[in-house]
């Protein structure tokens, strides 16, 4: 089980660092526009806030990682905490994205689904 909550917190790892990519380097690039669903001047205005919230994605992504290397290096106490901490942190933004904007409710359910399952099943392994 807890294999299995590691690889869903690796894959939402990957995902957040493909964000922070998305936000950070290619925010104004039609492709990133038509996905977050701005205008060229929308983009264009907010490309500093993006640039920002990008790292917070990549932050989070970090603390995934290590929480994971921590785990394999046989720390599973620290290894865990950091793993609830990003995984549980990139949750609870995809929650707060689904009650602010319930028009977003796919790009929410995207950011917070491998986070959710990984949460549940570290938290059902470490009990087991």
């Amino acid at each position: 089980m807890i294999i299995a909550a590691l690889v869903l917190a690796a894959l939402a790892a990957a995902l957040h660092v493909y964000i922070f990519y998305m936000e950070s380097f290619a925010w104004t690039t039609p492709r990133v526009r038509a996905t977050f669903g701005t205008s060229e001047a929308q983009a264009a205005s907010s490309k500093e806030l993006a640039f920002n919230q990008g790292f917070y994605n990549l932050f989070l992504a970090l603390l995934v990682v290590l929480g994971i290397v921590f785990f394999a290096a046989g720390s599973p106490v620290i290894g865990a905490t950091l793993v609830f901490a990003g995984a549980g942190s990139m949750l609870a933004a995809a929650l707060v994205l689904l009650v602010t904007s319930p028009d977003k409710a796919r790009a929410a359910l995207t950011q917070g689904t491998l986070p959710l399952l990984a949460v549940i099943l570290l938290a059902i392994g470490l009990l087991v």
